[in-house]
């Protein structure tokens, strides 16, 4: 997106190259932190925070600085904190692995905030089957999480992607591109679903709800940086559920607090509440927990980095999708043992959970 950047236009350069961008933050004590975010409804409660003092309550309990920045530009957010300029920025799970780990960053998901629940969508013109897309061109932005939920989608019917055509589209031309006669079928996310939905030959016929659990929207950070800042991820935890604590209110404060976040990423309270409505929000660290320590985690990141390996996006030359180690939180490893580069973990989500931050 542009404001609603969701973008995930990755290349394996992109992983490679970001190395060359700066220095990777270094892992040292420290008071000054810097947290990207771009605007995504699952990501908004950051910004809101930070324009309502929240961000600034948990730092100064814990004695530190945390500066939270905008961007308009996913993919340039991600690539900012794989270059070091930032200590932890709101990612996907499959962004996580292809650009920050895939780049070398040790990287730790410090808030497992959501997952799309019907967000992601796959649309077709004037047919309701989603067998109907076999020999259909397919405008999506390439190797995105709309591509991610193409091959799923495509699998469910036991076809491949050699029975479509992929056409590369950037999503803000997503909505112009589906009023063109040429295009039948596109796969985005929300808020371009929605829109695309408004036109009646739009038909929905597959969407995240059907691989739930498997799109998740996390905040992480530097993994040396945590563990020598641990008070940094505690902050962190405090302010993602005060926030959003006070986003899922059924209150005069809590419908305030929507109405502007769904402001800030360019709808308005009916549009912003309709795309938390297919949002599995995770509001009650508990609940973030459970999902974080369930056998489901370990089988999605395994249908991820498989995904990934296909599209040759962990890296130049790598052998096998077990190239990179992905950390559960029960230790066991994903991968290779030896390159742990992406971790999950209970820690702070559970702290918040005990009431302990």
């Amino acid at each position: 997106m542009q404001t609603f950047s969701k973008i995930l236009s990755i290349t394996a350069l992109t992983a490679s190259l970001a190395l060359g961008l700066g220095s990777i933050a270094k892992a040292e004590q420290k008071t000054d932190f810097k947290v990207a975010w771009s605007i995504y409804v699952g990501w908004m409660p950051w910004g809101y925070a930070a324009d309502h003092g929240i961000v600034k309550k948990w730092a100064d309990k814990y004695g530190i600085k945390i500066e939270v920045t905008q961007f308009n530009d996913y993919v340039e957010s991600m690539n900012q904190y794989t270059a070091g300029a930032f200590d932890a920025v709101t990612l996907t799970n499959m962004d996580g692995l292809s650009i920050p780990a895939a780049g070398g960053v040790d990287t730790t998901a410090v808030i497992v905030g959501d997952f799309s629940n019907g967000n992601d969508a796959v649309i077709l013109k004037d047919k309701a089957s989603l067998a109907d897309i076999k020999g259909q061109n397919v405008n999506l932005v390439e190797f995105s999480v709309s591509h991610y939920l193409l091959a799923r989608a495509l699998e469910s019917i036991k076809i491949t992607e050699r029975d479509v055509k992929v056409v590369k589209t950037s999503d803000a031309d997503m909505v112009a591109a589906y009023k063109t006669a040429d295009v039948t079928a596109v796969v985005t996310w929300n808020p371009l679903v929605s829109t695309i939905l408004e036109d009646p030959t739009a038909k929905k016929v597959f969407d995240s709800s059907q691989v739930p659990g498997e799109i998740i929207d996390l905040m992480v950070a530097n993994t040396g940086v945590l563990k020598d800042n641990p008070n940094f991820g505690k902050a962190l935890a405090g302010i993602w559920y005060e926030t959003a604590a006070l986003l899922t209110a059924d209150s005069a404060d809590g419908k305030a607090a929507r109405e502007a976040m769904g402001s800030a990423s360019g709808t308005d309270l009916k549009g912003y509440e309709s795309q938390l409505a297919v949002t599995k929000l995770f509001d009650k660290p508990a609940d973030a927990v459970a999902f974080t320590a369930s056998d489901g985690l370990p089988k999605t990141m395994d249908l991820v980095r498989n995904f990934l390996f296909e599209k040759g996006l962990l890296g130049n030359g790598a052998p096998s999708a077990d190239v990179i180690g992905i950390e559960m939180p029960d230790g066991k490893v994903l991968g290779d043992s030896g390159n742990v580069k992406l971790r999950f973990t209970e820690t702070y989500m559970k702290a918040a959970a005990d009431g302990s931050l």
